[in-house]
């Protein structure tokens, strides 16, 4: 699944004409970037929820032949529902008809440019609940894991707030990683979902159940990643495309 549906506000003027999926680096709309990207790894299928400018994401798909994939759109057009709800929305476009129930589908934020292998991260994350990559970028919000790299909670270190199902978490001994906007994610958790509305954050949901289901981080030793979510941005990724 890829999020296509932000209204890039960091983006701004770009925006006002074009959804940030569309904005282009090197030449070419970061949509097409990644589709390229999960292509060339052997992605066949694909889910794409959109809101801002949506008519613009659909027929930019179109016009170039669903780049000989199964593509489908998941349409947040009335509301915008963040990435929890965005997930949960799309939930029956995300179900495999395969035999596998739990094999998990992969999330992509559309604004990452990154060298992961998305294949070798999909096949790291087969026997959990969720794998989450994350880096050591510097950071006010951090994710928290214990020694084995599973998720236990979430902390804002410039204000102190904390959020974790555990009562008595000792965030001094917690590892602290930043979300980098790729996970895996299994379809074994869209049973909680009913406890959710339409509009929620992934991050939340996830905090929610990592008491309850195996949730882990995957930080590779030379990640290279950046996040084309301002216009400052928009040269370093141009030279990260081209070197």
């Amino acid at each position: 699944m890829i999020f296509a549906a932000g209204l890039g506000t960091r983006l701004k003027p770009l925006t006002d004409t074009m959804p940030k999926a569309l904005v282009p680096v090197a030449g070419k709309p970061l949509l097409g970037i990644l589709i390229e990207k999960l292509k060339s790894e052997g992605f066949t299928d694909i889910v794409i929820n959109v809101h801002h400018f949506a008519e613009m994401i659909v027929r930019y798909v179109k016009e170039h032949d669903s780049f000989g994939l199964n593509i489908s759109f998941s349409d947040e057009s009335s509301e915008l529902l963040e990435t929890g709800g965005g997930i949960k929305k799309a939930a029956n476009l995300l179900a495999s008809d395969s035999t596998e129930a739990d094999e998990p589908f992969l999330v992509h934020n559309v604004d990452i440019l990154s060298n992961v292998e998305i294949k070798s991260f999909c096949n790291e994350g087969k026997n959990y609940a969720a794998l989450l990559l994350v880096s050591e970028r510097e950071t006010q919000r951090y994710l928290l894991f214990d020694d084995n790299n599973r998720l236990v909670g979430w902390t804002n270190i410039k204000t102190g707030e904390v959020k974790s199902p555990y009562s008595h978490l000792d965030v001094s001994k917690c590892k602290k990683y930043a979300f980098a906007g790729i996970h895996l994610f299994s379809p074994r958790l869209f049973h909680y979902f009913p406890e959710w509305g339409d509009k929620f954050s992934i991050i939340d949901f996830y905090l929610s159940v990592c008491d309850k289901e195996p949730i882990y981080a995957c930080c590779y030793p030379n990640l290279k990643l950046i996040d084309v979510g301002k216009l400052d941005t928009l040269e370093k990724a141009e030279f990260f495309l081209n070197y």
